[in-house]
């Protein structure tokens, strides 16, 4: 089970936050990365297994020391089904905001992308699907990085 640490919503969000503002209306538009994620469990599950795994990683845990975790996993949720093309509403602050003073290492953040894959691979999630999500999150790192 996650540990309620409020630590791991910075964590979390550092390396799956995908800053709406450069969300294209064309990525909206196309669900069958959502679809995709629905199919396999859901983005919920994603993210409960995501946090599971930085909960007890020691490289990106100290990031989360003061999370909100019910705050971030909800966020997170929010964040992956607009970015997957689901019809959902992300409620949350830009990623940039969210990661200020934080000063996020970029092994930190590699990190947090590793446990993303993790994550999706417990899942078993297609490689092709696991790929998309990842294109979509990647433009977040000069976000997210020494912020």
């Amino acid at each position: 089970m996650l540990r309620s640490k409020p630590a791991l919503l910075n964590v979390l969000v550092l390396s799956l936050a995908v800053g709406l503002t450069g969300y294209s209306s064309a990525q909206a538009a196309d669900d069958a990365l959502f679809q995709g994620l629905v199919k396999q469990g859901g983005i919920a599950a994603l993210v409960d297994g995501y946090l599971e795994v930085c909960a007890n990683d020691s490289r990106v845990g100290p990031v989360f020391a003061h999370s909100d975790i019910p705050h971030l996993r909800e966020k997170l949720v929010e964040y992956i089904c607009v970015l997957s093309g689901g019809p959902c509403e992300y409620t949350g602050d830009p990623m940039d905001v969210v990661h200020g003073g934080l000063n996020i290492t970029e092994a930190q953040f590699n990190a947090g992308v590793e446990n993303l894959q993790e994550a999706m691979a417990r899942l078993n999630l297609p490689e092709a699907t696991q790929n998309r999500l990842l294109a979509r999150l990647a433009p977040l790192r000069r976000e997210i990085i020494y912020r």
